[in-house]
Formats: C-alpha cells, sequence, structure tokens
C-alpha cells in the first residue's frame, strides 16, 4: 500500500474513533483556529461543526471579564491544565459548563497546537443552582413524618431530642426511607430553623467539582476560577446536610474531618483559613461499619459524624404504617391531579403488605401514582391498577402457618383466667428471644443472623441496641 494511502486510511480510522467516543475534543493549531472538533463537542456545545471548523477560536466562544479559556492558556503557556472547571458562552450566548483536560501538542520541540478533552457539567451546574435555592426554604417537620409504628415513633422520639444540640448526626437507612425528611426536621426544630439548609448529594458530582463546591473557590486559583463560596460558608449558622457520605473519596473525606475538627475552611487556591458554624448532618444507605471495612467511610470521620446516630426503619420493618401512608399519597395525588380517589380496595392492602418493598416508602408512593395514573371514573385502587409485578405476584398461605405456628410457641398455655399481658411488650420480649436465639446459633456473627432473620444488618444492629438500653 502506498505511504500516503496508508496515511489517509489511518486518518479515516482517527476521525472515526474520535467522534464515537464520548466526551468532547477540541483541537486549535498554533494560530488559534479550531482543526479538530468531534459530535460530541458539537452536542456538549449546540453548535455545528462548520461554524467552529477553521475559525479563530476566540471568534467563536465567549467568557466572562476575567476568566480565560483553558485550550488557549495551554497553547500560550505550553502548560497543562487538569480537571478544570470552566464555563462560558457560544455563539448564540447558551452558557456551557465543562470539565477540561488540556495539553499543548508539539512537533519535537516546536508547540503545534493545544488539544481538550472536555466532559460536560452544565445539566448538573443549573440542578446545583436550583438546589441552593430550594434547600433554603425547607418545608418538612416532625408533623411531615407518617407513621404510628413503635419503631418509627421511637425514632422520631430520639430525632428530637438532637434537636436541642449542635452535635453531629448520622443518619442510617435504606434508599427511600426518608432520611433527608429526618435532616429538615432537626433543622426545623432547632434554634438554627431561621438560618440556611443546604443539601448536597455526594453521588451526584465528581470529586473535583464536589470539593469546589463544598469549599468555595479564590478567583485565580486556577484558569476560569471565580471568586465563590462554598456550601459551607453558604450554610453560615444554619446545617449542612450531606448525603451519601460514603461516596465522597478518602481524601476529601479527610479534607472534610478537617473542616469538621477545626470548625473552618479554606477555599480552593486560598491562603485564609475562614471560621465557620454550620451543624453538619450526613445520611448513609448502607451499614457504616461494613462501609468502614470496605474502605468506603473512614473511621475517624464516621466518629465525628456519629455523635447522635439515628437508624430509620425500612419499610418492610413497619408495615403497618402502609395504610397511613397510603392514605397520604392518595390525598397527596388527589390535590395534583384533582381526582376524587376514596382509597384501595380489600384485596389491594394484603398484596402491598406481603411484599417486601426494597425501594421503600418511595417505592409505595411510585406505586401508588402509577396506579392513580391509571384510573379514570374509578374511585377505588383495585388491584387491576397495581404495576404488573404485583398484579402477577402468588401468596404464600404456608408461609404465613409457618409464622404462626412459631408465635404459638411464645404463648402461655391457654387458659382464659390467665390476664393477657400487653401486646406491645409481649412483642418486644419475643422479638428479644428470637433475636437472641439468631445470634446464640451464629456465634454472635451478625451479618449471618441478620440474613436467617430477613433482616439488614444495619436493621438487626439497631433492635440489639434497643434491647440493651
Amino acid at each position: 500500500m502506498p505511504p500516503k494511502r496508508n496515511k489517509d486510511k489511518l486518518l479515516q480510522i482517527y476521525e472515526a474513533l474520535i467522534n464515537e467516543i464520548d466526551v468532547g475534543v477540541h483541537a486549535i493549531d498554533h494560530s488559534g483556529r479550531t482543526v479538530i472538533y468531534n459530535n460530541k463537542m458539537m452536542e456538549i456545545e449546540s453548535m455545528r461543526k462548520e461554524d467552529v471548523i477553521d475559525k479563530d477560536f476566540q471568534d467563536v466562544f465567549m467568557f466572562e471579564d476575567g476568566q480565560g479559556s483553558t485550550l488557549l492558556y495551554a497553547l500560550n503557556e505550553q502548560q497543562e491544565v487538569k480537571n478544570r472547571r470552566q464555563t462560558y458562552f457560544n455563539n448564540k450566548g447558551k452558557e456551557i459548563t465543562t470539565i477540561n483536560n488540556t495539553l499543548p501538542v508539539y512537533d519535537g520541540k516546536e508547540s503545534i497546537g493545544a488539544i481538550e478533552i472536555a466532559k460536560d457539567v452544565t445539566v448538573i451546574e443549573r440542578l446545583i443552582r436550583r438546589n441552593m435555592e430550594i434547600n433554603r426554604n425547607t418545608r418538612y417537620t416532625f408533623d411531615s413524618i407518617i407513621g404510628k409504628s413503635s419503631s418509627i415513633q421511637e425514632v422520631i422520639e430520639n430525632t428530637k431530642r438532637a434537636t436541642r444540640t449542635s452535635s453531629s448526626v448520622l443518619i442510617v437507612g435504606e434508599t427511600g426511607t426518608g432520611k433527608e425528611l429526618f435532616a429538615q426536621s432537626i433543622h426545623n426544630g432547632s434554634n438554627r430553623a431561621s438560618a440556611p439548609f443546604i443539601s448536597q448529594n455526594c453521588a451526584a458530582l465528581p470529586d473535583n467539582l464536589i470539593e469546589s463546591l463544598l469549599f468555595g473557590t479564590k478567583k485565580g486559583a486556577f484558569t476560569g476560577a471565580t471568586e465563590r463560596p462554598g456550601l459551607f460558608e453558604q450554610a453560615e449558622g444554619g446545617t449542612l446536610l450531606l448525603d451519601e457520605i460514603n461516596s465522597l473519596s478518602p481524601m476529601l473525606q479527610a479534607k472534610l474531618l478537617r473542616a469538621i475538627q477545626e470548625k473552618s475552611i479554606r477555599r480552593i487556591g486560598d491562603t485564609v483559613d475562614r471560621k465557620i458554624d454550620v451543624r453538619i448532618i450526613s445520611t448513609i444507605n448502607e451499614d457504616p461499619i461494613e462501609a468502614i471495612a470496605q474502605n468506603r467511610l473512614r473511621k475517624d470521620l464516621y466518629y465525628r459524624l456519629s455523635v447522635v446516630s439515628l437508624f430509620i426503619p425500612p419499610l418492610r420493618e413497619r408495615k403497618e404504617d402502609i395504610i397511613p401512608l397510603i392514605d397520604f399519597f392518595i390525598s397527596k395525588y388527589n390535590d395534583m391531579f384533582q381526582m376524587k380517589i376514596k382509597g384501595i380496595s380489600n384485596e389491594v392492602l394484603p398484596v402491598l403488605s406481603h411484599y417486601d418493598w426494597p425501594g421503600n416508602i418511595r417505592e409505595l408512593e411510585h406505586v401508588i401514582e402509577g396506579a392513580i395514573n391509571l384510573m379514570v371514573d374509578e374511585e377505588v385502587i383495585e388491584v387491576s391498577h397495581l404495576p404488573y409485578n404485583f398484579r402477577n405476584k402468588p401468596q404464600s398461605p404456608t408461609s404465613q402457618d409457618h409464622a404462626t405456628s412459631n408465635v404459638h410457641q411464645l404463648l402461655p398455655d391457654n387458659d382464659k383466667k390467665l390476664p393477657l399481658r400487653n401486646l406491645k411488650d409481649f412483642l418486644l420480649e419475643a422479638e428479644e428471644i428470637y433475636i437472641n436465639k439468631a445470634l446464640e446459633k451464629h456465634n454472635d456473627h451478625l451479618t449471618n443472623a441478620a440474613e436467617e432473620l430477613g433482616l439488614s444488618r444495619q436493621s438487626l444492629h439497631y433492635r440489639i441496641k434497643r434491647m440493651n438500653k
């Protein structure tokens, strides 16, 4: 194959590769004119290729005063730029935010251009701004928590006690159990209620963005950096909720630990420490002990965050709350959809009661909302309105019979003259006996005992802690 033809084939392969990868690629030559502009970059910047290719970069894109392009910086200063956030505007004035890796390109020792690899975070940036506005106006209080079961009432009482101080709180619970509802209730019940409440999901953003978001940035810290306070500063005097704390990298966990210990933060690129007065509430959706064992949570950070620990029981362990929750969701969506649903049929309740609810209260709400969407003139939710997996799930009477026989073994002799005990006390004693038998069988191995009992490890840990009070 002739050399020229071989080179043409390679160029076709390179072009196909660049257009298929899921990151933006933008390259300029030594004069600042665009020579490579892939399909993903077109999508990120909402531009056509002909509007950019062979055009002077500065004639196409606009930057705010005091900010410059990471691509031009790499070209002119001949320095690499790693993981830098940049906000700029296309030729129609649309705002774009990306995280960039940019480097100069050389032909031997001579600089011939620069290339930028960009990840789009425009949508995330908008969500952050929107969340910061919403989070300043919390709406949940203890009256918003639905449930009369003993397990949820006990958590509510413990949570109310936590409103009296500014100690850190760790809320442990599976996804969908309502951890943020408890966090907002603590804030609104405390003397910080008039100050900001800021919530941030730590799993929603990349490390480099979450760091600048939490601690803020100093103007000039890196190309495009502006003077911007972080969430700690914005929550001054109030409460900062860090959701899914175990998703933070070890480096950020260490920096967070220092901020909590020193009660001060340092913006990225700054040399000045700023004092903060913020209450930290964090949440985790797994057993914190297992998270520590799997190196997803630093032990020293755990001790700082868990001055007060709250364990939110999953819905499968508080099924007596299903009916009041259903009533609440029906009322909510009646108002939202202008409907007049009165309730559920007698056939629906056992179907919902025998389900384990892995998505917890959030899943129950989605089921009710979905059922109402299928109704026209009906006033009662029937089994036919439920999702497919509920309509076709067979019931198992044998498991109920087995459970009944186990309960009878714990009952006293059937003597009508003997007074019956208080039901709550009886159930707590029966639970304690059953848990102790499981622990004895598995030599106090919590994970194995929890698996046989059909509980999560964190739930079993919570029940043992309650037993030993």
